[in-house]
């Protein structure tokens, strides 16, 4: 797809029936363990939630942006929606779908969203991994026997596996827009590709490269794994289980009044695209939907936040999705800005089917684009606050939306906070005993409280000393703020006092019975 950059340019416009003989592939099964869980985790909680109600009150100044955007970017039709949770709050639509029938885009017109596949490609091959099926860590060549004659660039280069395919680290050029010409190819093409020999860019597991050959090699694992054409096993084990009625990977299966036609702006006009068909690329960019049917995807993808217990409904588990959403390839973009266009470096990877993001204010955000001839589409959210967005429009690598606009929307005209972490039961008693310490050192409390580490690490003497300098220097103590839980072992607290206040920073070890064996302490003076 044309997301030549998708982790350089944050989201902008940014698929194999073989023969379904078995190949040889890993002997491992799925094990399904009794675990003993404990009932005292508290799971991060919105402390006030009033979401829907602010996301409902921006509507009117969301479709103003979409609008200009849309004319601005001579986009011919435009769909979008936002998901609080599992609830489609916002959902319009601007513009025409078919430019000759004059057809009005709908939130039920149905978009080729391209690249935006590669997610579900990545969760199919998640789902066999998690029942047994396959390994990430299984070389591609067992499932594909064409993949053995590759020439390789080193002879250190390690052999390509499925999360190499997955991360996009498989050492493959950069295929935009070669790949996205290559939609409805049939499957001997995928094959004959193989055979001749792929060019390399880079050795495998060496570093990122943006691939739609890899995803085609996915969906084709899946084929063969399955026993079944990758589309059918999506539809069947994804898009059916989320009630995604009305997705689909060959347009010609689509009413034409629902299908959005594809064009590109030249010559100050617009001009139609052909419409591919489904073919060997189709898993890197072949699914056509609506933003009502996508939008359950999007909610799928933020229920698994946060960790909790509770029947996990599927079509994988959450942890999985939590797996997809870590990135494999972490770096830090250091000319990356924020929503108000300031420097605010970010780190950013791909993990499995999509980018993630977290910037230098902490806001997390897991996503893609995607692009093809006649199309350009994205969706974002934001796992924190339970809250996604996408939007669909039908002009060839055309961002659908001004995405810094909407964020400033967002996270600043509505202020959305992200769930808190409540603290947890072993946290709020430590948290007494520590301020009861450092003002006392007693040492029956020093018995029960400390780890063995703690006086080794710094002795009675000098610590001691410290927090009495600090306290002399505070004055009089005023009142002990609730601590700030990173963690269900680890928190801060401020001790306020007549001339500042005491910042204090403490760590619990991993015994059952968490003691104390990190303590920091400083005062920071009142400056008025």
């Amino acid at each position: 797809m044309k997301i030549a950059r998708i982790l350089l340019i944050q989201l902008l416009s940014i698929s194999l029936i073989i023969s379904c003989k078995s190949p040889e592939k890993s002997e491992q099964k799925a094990v399904t363990k009794s675990r003993t869980v404990t009932t005292n985790y508290k799971i991060p909680v919105f402390e006030s939630d009033d979401r829907k109600q602010k996301i409902l009150s921006i509507a009117t100044s969301l479709k103003e942006l979409i609008e200009e955007h849309t004319k601005e970017s001579h986009i011919p039709g435009v769909a979008y929606g936002v998901v609080v949770d599992t609830n489609l709050v916002v959902a319009s639509a601007t513009g025409l779908l078919d430019i000759s029938k004059e057809l009005p885009a709908t939130t039920s017109s149905a978009f080729r969203i391209a690249s935006m596949s590669k997610s579900f490609t990545a969760m199919a091959i998640m789902k066999l991994r998690d029942e047994g099926k396959l390994s990430l860590n299984d070389p591609v060549q067992n499932y594909i026997p064409e993949m053995s004659g590759l020439e390789y660039l080193t002879a250190d280069s390690p052999e390509i596996d499925i999360e190499n395919l997955m991360t996009m680290t498989a050492g493959f050029p950069e295929d935009n827009p070669w790949g996205d010409r290559q939609l409805d190819e049939p499957d001997q093409m995928l094959m004959d590709l193989l055979t001749d020999g792929i060019a390399f860019s880079n050795p495998p597991s060496y570093t990122f490269e943006y691939s739609n050959t890899g995803y085609a090699l996915l969906g084709n694992i899946i084929s063969r794994v399955s026993g079944m054409p990758y589309q059918k096993y999506i539809k069947e084990h994804i898009l059916l289980p989320l009630g995604m009625n009305h997705t689909y990977w060959e347009y010609d299966k689509i009413p034409q009044e629902q299908l959005a036609i594809g064009y590109r702006w030249e010559d100050d006009q617009w001009k139609l695209e052909p419409m591919l068909h489904d073919g060997s690329y189709g898993a890197m960019g072949g699914l056509i939907t609506s933003i009502e049917d996508f939008s359950k995807y999007v909610s799928f993808h933020l229920s698994a936040w946060p960790p909790r217990s509770g029947p996990d409904m599927g079509p994988v588990k959450r942890s999985t999705l939590r797996e997809m959403h870590t990135p494999q390839s972490p770096y830090l973009n250091t000319r990356a800005t924020d929503f108000n266009n300031e420097p605010c470096a970010t780190v950013t990877g791909y993990g499995y089917g999509l980018g993630i993001h977290t910037n230098c204010k902490g806001l997390k955000w897991v996503s893609h684009g995607g692009a093809l001839p006649g199309f350009g589409s994205n969706y974002v959210f934001y796992p924190d606050y339970g809250v996604g967005i996408m939007a669909f429009g039908n002009l060839t690598y055309t961002a659908p939306w001004p995405l810094k606009k909407i964020e400033k929307l967002l996270f600043e005209t509505l202020e959305l906070e992200p769930r808190k972490l409540p603290i947890s039961d072993i946290l709020r008693e430590r948290q007494q005993q520590v301020e009861q310490l450092i003002k006392e050192w007693s040492p029956e409390l020093e018995q029960e409280l400390l780890a063995e580490n703690f006086f080794m690490d710094k002795s009675r003497e000098h610590r001691m000393a410290e927090a009495n300098e600090i306290f002399n220097s505070a004055g009089a103590v005023l009142e002990t703020e609730e601590i700030t839980p990173y963690n269900q072992l680890r928190g801060r607290f401020k001790i306020n006092t007549e001339k500042g206040f005491i910042n204090v920073f403490f760590t619990l070890t991993p015994e059952k019975e968490a003691k104390l064996q990190q303590l920091y302490l400083s005062f920071e003076p009142d400056e008025s």
